[in-house]
């Protein structure tokens, strides 16, 4: 993630400075975050003297990054952190990207885990101003979570940028189609956010990035979710429970106590098909108008 912003490394104190190449260098004691496919460390921008962000993997056969970098750059625009560089070193690859704040996840637990409906409504309307980008460019995230949203920092503090698309991928082929429907894939993205036909082994779509949105702003205005730990004997057996949970909890269940548009939209994401464009403008209105 890396950044305009002015700030310097002047605040930074005692921290192991190890340097990648002539532009930049990473704080290899100074880690910024953790995820299934690498770790976030502060670093600096040796030119601009800049601090910046880098997430780091260990080199495989298959590389994470690699694929991430290169949907980041097909990506570049509003709400997308800045990606300058993959840099290859000899036992881990480097990516090399704009310096972000806090995730939405983290500023829920700095606010006792409850966010005002007035706060959910503005979070939300960005999130699918986000997705409806993101959608455009032919891709779906795949991983709608609290924590892959971030608030930029500086000027940039009110607006939210989506992140981590080590798990997304193309919903549009070569041709320009739509992907066909398959049954019996793998449980792909966070189980407590993903949507109903994701825990039934159906190919997603983008449809089931905005179920996701929907539970993530349930969740942000209730403070938690009925499935929240839920104690199982393995992960099988829990994403299971989830589902059986997201099964009975129908969305004026799950959304009781909230504005009705909290069960509109999840309701209207359920039922969207395989293949069907959300409505991104009207559901922006919506919160918009709440």
């Amino acid at each position: 993630m890396i950044s305009n912003s002015t700030t310097t490394t002047s605040s930074i104190k005692e921290e192991y400075e190890r340097r990648l190449d002539k532009d930049y260098t990473i704080f290899v004691n100074k880690q910024l975050g953790k995820g299934g496919f690498g770790q976030l460390y502060l670093g600096r921008n040796i030119r601009e003297n800049t601090l910046i962000a880098i997430k780091v993997e260990e080199q495989v056969q298959r590389s994470h990054l690699t694929m991430e970098f290169q949907i980041l750059k097909e990506l570049q625009g509003e709400g997308i952190p800045k990606v300058y560089r993959l840099h290859n070193g000899h036992k881990h690859n480097y990516l090399i990207m704009q310096l972000l704040g806090k995730s939405l996840d983290k500023l829920f637990s700095d606010t006792n885990r409850k966010f005002s409906i007035k706060t959910v409504s503005q979070i939300g309307y960005q999130m699918v101003q986000r997705l409806e980008y993101v959608h455009s460019k032919g891709y779906i995230h795949r991983d709608i979570k609290p924590g892959n949203f971030l608030i930029g920092k500086n000027l940039d503090c009110k607006k939210i940028y989506i992140i981590d698309f080590g798990l997304s991928k193309k919903y549009i082929d070569k041709n320009n189609n739509h992907i066909l429907y398959k049954e019996g894939k793998g449980l792909t993205g966070t189980a407590r956010y993903v949507s109903l036909n994701t825990h039934y082994g159906i190919e997603q779509s983008r449809r089931d990035d905005m179920e996701g949105i929907a539970y993530n702003l349930i969740y942000f205005a209730k403070g938690k979710l009925p499935w929240q730990g839920v104690k199982t004997k393995n992960k099988k057996e829990k994403h299971k429970k989830i589902m059986e949970f997201k099964e009975e909890y129908i969305p004026e269940k799950l959304c009781d106590g909230l504005p009705e548009e909290f069960p509109t939209l999840l309701k209207y994401a359920r039922k969207l098909d395989f293949d069907e464009k959300p409505d991104y403008k009207n559901i922006k209105i919506m919160f918009k108008q709440l």
